[in-house]
């Protein structure tokens, strides 16, 4: 017979077995159900409830939605859909309102005659913002009445009521985040309008208004996109020269529906995004492959029939400098994959795809002689710059294999050799080079100073690109690789690659010359999670032996006031406070830079996100890009959210 054992502590058991009932399981771990409790989270919030009005529209029983950032940083989402249930559920006794607000994979989702396509698919969305929101109220305009019912960090106050009559359909939601969950409950108006605007691009004539109600940020945007993608082609080619009007095609086979936009612009990269019911799968997936194999075959057929090519080979990403697209397809049952569950699965919808663009883009190129020609004009240029662009890299590599060591003589390299534990840091100039190398951990610090600006890889082609020495010096650093068919990130030396520039216009423009180039050329890095920006101080605030170091203006401040209080908090003499602002990097003596801006311990990073790959490019093309008025317009617009101008 086996002896009993009497449990101990730190051992393991049933009794260590905890069953968390209705939303406690969301409230214990937030981040499995809204990615993570910051900035990114707080937003993802107000994603969630959007969605829901989202796929009122997309049913057809929705036109418009309204979304307020309130006085108190609460949110307001309201549409004009058909209004969630209230009647009784018949499994749960309670009324569908409730149990969708309060209960986990509760909604009208897995009910095909419900919603045919849907961007939240789980379940969870309502529930989850109610079980992270201090205090929650739904209002529903349904049948002739208005109903309520109002939460408490998920927990209803009272059943469902009805408060009068109503003409109006539709559901108002009106949450306050738990700042119990979240560090920081500040909205960015720019984030959300990001998101919004695509969803507007995305389902055609559907009117979203963005409101911010804050004092002193009051500011009102509409997203309403009659022309839907093609209008989305063009905000997107905006800050370029397009070659022709967008070309438009859409068609619905076995289920799956597909909206394509396309054109071609002066620019020398590709700008391809690709959507599934209304959610960014920026890893693309089958909707993606299906449309570039079609477009290389629907062009090389063309090109061959109508004897333009000249005897020149276009291949598949010739076919794409210069375009921008947007690919949105519609699916019953999605299945998401890839390194962020962002990438489209679903074998089915590559064939659909690629039949359907097959057929529209060759019968459009047919119709439309004039456009084919400057498509395939351009594909020409493209193929000649990629045979010149292989020669480069081809002396570049032989180069390398010449010398002693393939690395690049002022990389200053780690001694670990497991890349998930090296970082490298991108250091403008030889000076704060200096300071990082004599700073650093040896261990796993790696440290590249670079000499002045690199190239702007937004105005120049790959071949080009590749002649400049501080461009190939970063690949080499890096040992990816570049270019379609060359690129690898499994190759990846370093899995922290970070930009350390100085806090002014010179180190600003250098930090978006970098970015900008890992973006055209290397966005793998970007989509997983590898870029990041150092985050150095701007002040060190000095009173008697007292040093801090404030990172903006207001933790200057803060330091300040601090300092001219004793021990108990209550005012001193004033004290004698010396600021030191630091412009440059090579300011800091080696000890200093390792305190602020290196030290895993107490350093901040910040880490560069795709999300929202289609407003990156956007941005990008206008502050890098040829044009000269939408430059013009953005510093004007965001000038007075300026903090720290270098004059």
């Amino acid at each position: 017979m086996a002896e009993k054992k009497q449990v101990k502590a730190g051992e393991y058991s049933a009794s260590n077995i905890q069953i968390l009932k209705g939303l406690e399981a969301v409230r214990k771990r937030p981040a499995m159900y809204i990615g993570d409790i910051t900035t990114r989270g707080l937003h993802h919030l107000v994603y969630e409830i959007v969605d829901n009005s989202i796929d009122e529209a997309m049913a057809g029983h929705a036109s418009d939605v309204i979304v307020s950032i309130n006085k108190d940083e609460s949110i307001t989402v309201e549409d004009n859909g058909r209004g969630i249930p209230v009647d009784i559920h018949k499994e749960t006794k309670k009324s569908a309102l409730e149990v969708i607000m309060t209960v986990l994979h509760a909604g009208g989702k897995f009910d095909k005659d419900t919603y045919k396509v849907s961007g939240g698919l789980h379940g969870v969305g309502a529930s989850v913002v109610n079980a992270l929101s201090e205090w929650c109220t739904v209002e529903v305009y349904r049948n002739g009445q208005t109903w309520i019912q109002e939460y408490d960090r998920g927990v209803p106050r009272a059943q469902v009521k009805a408060t009068g009559k109503t003409k109006q359909t539709g559901t108002k939601t009106v949450f306050m985040a738990d700042d119990q969950i979240f560090r920081k409950i500040k909205y960015t108006f720019d984030t959300l309008a990001n998101r919004l605007r695509d969803l507007a691009f995305l389902n055609r004539g559907l009117k979203i208004i963005l409101q911010d109600l804050r004092p002193g940020e009051e500011r009102e945007e509409t997203f309403h996109y009659k022309g839907g993608l093609s209008e989305f082609v063009k905000y997107i080619d905006q800050n370029r020269i397009a070659l022709h009007k967008p070309i438009y095609y859409e068609d619905d086979r076995d289920g799956v529906q597909v909206e394509i936009a396309l054109e071609y612009n002066n620019s020398f990269s590709d700008n391809v995004f690709t959507y599934c019911n209304n959610v960014n799968t920026i890893e693309g997936g089958t909707h993606l492959s299906g449309f570039k194999s079609a477009l290389t075959r629907s062009l090389n057929n063309y090109g061959t029939k109508n004897n333009l090519l000249k005897k020149v080979n276009i291949q598949g990403e010739d076919t794409r400098e210069g375009l921008s697209a947007v690919i949105s397809v519609k699916v019953s049952e999605p299945q998401f994959e890839g390194q962020t569950k962002t990438k489209l699965g679903n074998s089915e919808v590559r064939g659909i795809v690629e039949s359907i663009t097959n057929e529209k883009l060759s019968e459009f190129l047919e119709q439309n002689p004039s456009i084919g020609r400057k498509i395939i004009d351009k594909c020409i240029s493209s193929a000649r710059s990629r045979e010149a662009a292989k020669k480069a890299r081809e002396l570049t590599r032989r180069k390398s294999a010449l010398e002693s060591n393939a690395l690049p003589g002022k990389l200053a390299d780690c001694s670990i050799s497991d890349p998930s534990q090296c970082e490298i840091y991108l250091v403008e100039g030889d000076s704060a080079g200096g300071s990082a190398k004599q700073g650093r951990d040896r261990r796993f610090q790696a440290i590249l100073p670079l000499k002045g600006k690199i190239l702007n890889v937004e105005k120049a082609r790959l071949h080009k690109i590749l002649s400049n020495d501080e461009i190939k010096t970063i690949i080499t650093a890096l040992g990816t690789g570049i270019g379609e068919g060359d690129f690898s990130h499994e190759k990846l030396r370093y899995h922290k690659i970070i930009i350390m520039t100085d806090a002014d216009v010179d180190g600003s423009h250098i930090r978006t010359l970098l970015l900008t180039f890992f973006f055209r050329y290397m966005r793998e890095l970007v989509e997983f999670g590898n870029v990041y920006i150092a985050q150095p101080p701007l002040y060190k605030v000095k009173s008697g032996k007292k040093e801090n170091y404030a990172y903006d203006e207001d933790e200057k401040d803060d330091i300040i006031k601090r300092m001219g209080k004793n021990g108990n908090g209550k005012p001193e003499t004033a004290p004698k406070v010396t600021i030191q602002r630091y412009k440059g990097l090579g300011e800091m003596n080696p000890d200093q830079l390792w305190e602020t801006t290196m030290d895993p311990e107490k350093r901040t990073l910040l880490q560069v996100t795709l999300e929202n790959a289609a407003e990156a490019d956007h941005i990008f093309s206008t502050l890098m890009g040829d044009q000269v008025e939408p430059r013009r317009r953005f510093i004007e617009k965001n000038a007075k959210y300026v903090r720290n101008l270098d004059v």
